[in-house]
């Protein structure tokens, strides 16, 4: 068995190992560390909860070598202010026998503090693509002496639209420096900004891209609208007395305050909420409170599902699914943490069966749907889009998986292909064109007004 003692680590990180209770490495740990070691490019997958930031941070204080600059010799970029505070945190307890000056920075504060800072020397950067960018571009940040570059959680900067600062950061720094990424899953995006600025770089992989953790028990409701949802999750929350450190992820601000209300009533003061409208201060505060025991579970949005970094998750419920199978991956990896075991339970209502399918097809496996309880009362009141009694079009069908769990393609006579010929539905009359056109001409009129 591999043990921290055999990477040989300088005897002032050793001993902060030591002091953390620390003895042996995990699979990621282990695999990272010669490859960064090499000086080598990497890219590593591997899902939330597998020791990925010590992955990176052990190798690098290893080969970190003081010079006397005021610029960052490291920078990590993550995609969340909540994040840059953990990675902070774990670089301190590190480096907390060397002599290194570490700055944390994000938005939602007051830029000038941290230009500030900035000036008075940094040698580890952490934070997020639009404050680095920010202040890169103001010239208070340089790259000059930026030997390594990690990015973590990548796939997920790239969901949250953050390529653009991405790829200004990565053109501002010179070219000779080591590139270390990590991904949760590998998207055709991510291999897109990895062929463009990367050298040659060596794969490390945990898991196959889309791989379920296998500690996490997934199992799936069929729910007809919203307000079943909350029904049905009031009751798991009274009948299953496990359910006692909770994640519930929907999919918007509105949505989750809105749920937090429903909630409070039933459980009073049990649960948290948090998306990007609170201010920092509340965020970290919630947390804190819910690290501590003293909150049962948070109600958040995707946009936090990377920056809480909570331990001993025991359920995350998805109340929606998301939008993006990928977040799926990221959510669930809240929960079965450190080979601990943990349940991801998903609501999904007939609008939201093609999220769940393309989950499917990212972890090739097919969820488990559980009957829905007798007891649970379903609601007939609608909500806002459920109003809408348009039939949704579905981006592709539920297929059977055969033995091997793969997905069997449509046969190909069943595989429609429109070649722009001639329409085969009914002429309009014209009837129907002199109302079209009547519409047409009121609208024109509207617009005038």
């Amino acid at each position: 068995m591999t043990t921290f003692e055999q990477f040989n680590l300088p005897k002032s990180v050793q001993k902060a190992i030591d002091e953390l209770g620390f003895t042996t490495p995990t699979p990621i740990q282990e695999k990272s560390f010669a490859v960064i070691m090499s000086g080598r490019d990497m890219m590593g997958i591997a899902q939330t909860g597998t020791g990925k930031t010590f992955a990176y941070l052990l190798p690098l204080l290893k080969l970190y070598k003081f010079t006397n600059t005021n610029t960052p010799k490291i920078v990590v970029l993550v995609p969340t202010r909540e994040l840059v505070v953990q990675v902070v945190e774990e670089v301190e307890k590190l480096t907390k026998y060397m002599s290194v000056k570490t700055l944390g920075i994000y938005g939602g504060v007051n830029i000038n503090t941290q230009k500030k800072a900035v000036y008075e020397g940094i040698d580890i950067l952490v934070g997020t693509p639009g404050r680095v960018m920010d202040l890169a571009l103001d010239a208070v940040i340089r790259f000059d002496d930026t030997q390594k570059l990690v990015i973590d959680e990548f796939d997920e900067m790239l969901n949250l639209g953050f390529r653009t600062q991405l790829t200004a950061i990565l053109a501002m720094m010179k070219g000779k420096r080591q590139n270390i990424l990590f991904s949760a899953t590998m998207t055709d995006e991510v291999d897109a900004v990895l062929n463009d600025y990367f050298d040659f770089p060596e794969e490390v992989t945990l898991a196959e891209s889309g791989t379920p953790l296998e500690n996490i028990k997934q199992i799936t409701y069929n729910v007809p609208n919203f307000n079943t949802k909350i029904n049905l999750l009031k009751h798991l929350l009274k009948t299953d007395e496990t359910m006692d450190r909770v994640l519930v992820f929907v999919n918007n601000k509105k949505i989750s305050d809105m749920l937090h209300e429903r909630i409070e009533a039933d459980f009073e003061g049990e649960f948290g909420v948090i998306h990007s409208n609170k201010s920092q201060n509340y965020r970290l505060s919630t947390m804190a409170s819910f690290q501590e025991g003293n909150l049962r579970g948070i109600i958040t949005t995707d946009i936090m599902a990377r920056g809480l970094d909570i331990s001993n998750i025991s359920h995350v419920i998805n109340f929606e699914m998301p939008e993006l199978p990928e977040l799926y991956m990221h959510r669930i990896g809240r929960t079965g943490r450190a080979d601990a075991t943990g349940t991801a339970i998903s609501f999904f209502t007939p609008r939201e069966e093609e999220f769940k399918i393309e989950v499917e097809l990212l972890m090739n496996t097919e969820l488990n749907v559980e009957t829905f309880p007798e007891e649970v009362e379903i609601s007939t009141v609608l909500i806002g889009p459920e109003k809408d009694k348009q039939p949704i079009k579905f981006l592709m069908k539920k297929v059977k998986l055969d033995g091997d769990g793969a997905f069997h393609e449509k046969a190909k006579k069943n595989k429609k292909v429109n070649l722009g010929g001639p329409s085969k539905t009914k002429k309009k009359t014209s009837g129907s064109v002199n109302r079209n056109m009547l519409k047409t001409r009121d609208k024109k009129r509207k617009d005038k007004k």
